[in-house]
């Protein structure tokens, strides 16, 4: 059963799905049990925001999105890995409180 859910995000009781995460478009799963850390952060033109699908410096790796530059809020998914999820939410407050109920990653900035 799905605590939050967006076309291209969906948070169950175990773990995170990201539609559109690989290359043609198949999904990522990461368990809360991999989730080192999550930052929230404003998305800007340099941060982001231009980003439809990909990476920019092969640290980050950010899932498809096509409504991403419409949108001002971007998550940062820590999964102890050398490149981290880069993850835009329809609604960030939800998909945040979800993990947050989750993942034992300290209160919200």
């Amino acid at each position: 059963m799905s605590e939050y859910r967006d076309r291209w995000i969906e948070c169950d009781d175990l773990s995170v799905r990201v539609r559109g995460y690989y290359f043609p478009w198949g999904t990522k799963t990461i368990p809360y049990t991999s989730v080192r850390s999550l930052e929230r952060f404003t998305m800007t033109a340099l941060r982001g925001k231009g980003r439809i699908w990909g990476s920019g410096d092969f640290r980050h790796w950010a899932n498809l999105d096509p409504q991403r530059a419409r949108k001002s809020v971007g998550f940062f998914v820590d999964v102890g890995r050398r490149v981290t999820p880069f993850l835009t939410p329809d609604d960030p407050d939800a998909f945040e409180s979800v993990l947050r109920r989750h993942v034992r990653v300290g209160p919200p900035d």
